[in-house]
């Protein structure tokens, strides 16, 4: 007997027929002998439509009261697919995250898990029944709702099956599997069969939304493996999973690309020690997440410092940057927000040299101008204009031979 631990997203439970759909299939993996544990999304677009329904309440929303409404979501989910099972004569029973065990700290709408005490799913399991709880959602120190950030249930799945030690971790999307690329730009992108964690973390940080960063970070951290499978047929996807488990290492797995970029610069930084520390403090101490840093050349002791942060964090960081420029003493600030990133990720780049001259000379061809450069070890990712962002993906799908991957 097998524990399975499946995700079920938004649009898999996006209606009354598709939750029977996945009643069906979890009341077939139960009756096939196998405890399973099942989180589960919004419906649909209800966690925005709730959003929009606290705009038009008010302009100025309590981040404890939105996660208090926001948990609501996966709440309904999680009771309507247990009735579905219940239905269907399998033993269900709904959890909310804290029933389930789910302990966070204490940042409203970006809690991060820091425990889980399984101890009433596993009763549930014993008495045969398939658990369903509520993902994106915990409970802090003092006793609050708090939500783990879009994306979250991602993150619910992947922590309980490393904390229940299950079989095997499935998120049911609606696409098949991790694609080289995206599919609906490029036509012959290839599903991989697998994926090291290290190459997964990277391309969800760099915009592949097949899973949540977070979720692949905890996936790593436990070495727990995690299949990303289409919640619309039983095609196997793809699988998560260590290095060495792999059958052979690619040099390049695949072609990223985020258009949620802006590009922030500020002129005349003055050229001295701590400068730096203080802009990304204040940064920091806002809540604002800082991708790509570049500084130029130092030029009569002052130069410029260039970075990225998320496009719709734009209208907030903007006001910030300026009380920094007028903090340092630079001359000033521009801004950007019609760029886009696009990276190459693979396990393979570490022991095989010319890479980015490769990826620099696909883009050199389509007459791509590179804005900013970021490398680690397994990833190239530059800033380019949004308008081009397309032929690039195409471009390095092409040149890494990405439509032969098996």
């Amino acid at each position: 007997m097998s524990l399975f631990v499946t995700k079920f997203g938004g649009s898999s439970v996006a209606s009354v027929e598709k939750i029977g759909n996945v009643s069906t299939r979890i009341a077939e993996m139960k009756k096939q002998g196998n405890d399973v544990v099942v989180v589960v999304s919004a419906m649909g677009d209800t966690t925005d439509d709730l959003l929009e329904v606290a705009k038009s309440i008010g302009k100025d929303s309590n981040s404890r009261e939105m996660d208090m409404l926001l948990s609501t979501g996966e709440q309904q989910s999680a009771a309507l697919l247990t009735l579905g099972l219940m239905a269907r004569g399998c033993p269900a029973i709904s959890l909310t995250g804290w029933q389930a065990g789910i302990k966070t700290d204490g940042q409203h709408s970006k809690a991060r898990i820091v425990g889980i005490d399984p101890a009433r799913i596993l009763n549930e399991i014993d008495a045969g029944k398939v658990v369903v709880i509520a993902g994106f959602q915990g409970l802090s120190p003092s006793g609050d709702v708090t939500t783990l950030g879009r994306g979250g249930s991602d993150t619910t799945a992947v922590a309980l099956a490393a904390s229940l030690k299950a079989d095997r971790c499935m998120i049911f999307t609606d696409v098949d599997g991790v694609f080289t690329a995206d599919p609906r730009i490029v036509k012959n992108a290839r599903k991989l069969a697998t994926i090291s964690y290290e190459e997964m973390l990277e391309m969800a940080s760099l915009g592949a939304v097949v899973l949540q960063p977070r979720a692949a970070e905890f996936a790593m951290l436990y070495n727990t493996d995690v299949e990303v499978r289409s919640s619309f047929n039983n095609n196997p996807g793809t699988i998560i999973t260590e290095v060495a488990k792999m059958e052979r290492q690619r040099i390049v797995s695949g072609v990223a690309h985020d258009l949620n970029v802006a590009r922030i610069a500020l002129f005349d930084v003055p050229d001295q020690p701590g400068i730096a520390s203080i802009i990304f403090k204040i940064l920091a101490d806002k809540g604002i997440n800082v991708d790509m840093v570049i500084q130029s050349a130092m030029r009569d002791n002052r130069n410029d410092i260039a970075f990225t942060i998320e496009r719709n964090e734009f209208s907030r960081v903007r006001p910030v940057v300026n009380e920094i420029v007028m903090k340092i003493g630079a001359s000033g600030m521009s801004f950007d927000t019609d760029v886009a990133k696009i990276s190459i990720v693979g396990a393979g780049m570490q022991s095989n040299t010319g890479v980015a001259a490769d990826m620099f000379n696909a883009l050199a061809h389509k007459d791509i101008n590179i804005h900013m450069i970021s490398t680690s070890e397994i990833k190239i990712s530059c800033i380019i204009n949004e308008n081009e962002i397309e032929n690039a993906v195409k471009a390095l799908h092409d040149k890494f031979g990405l439509d032969q991957v098996d």
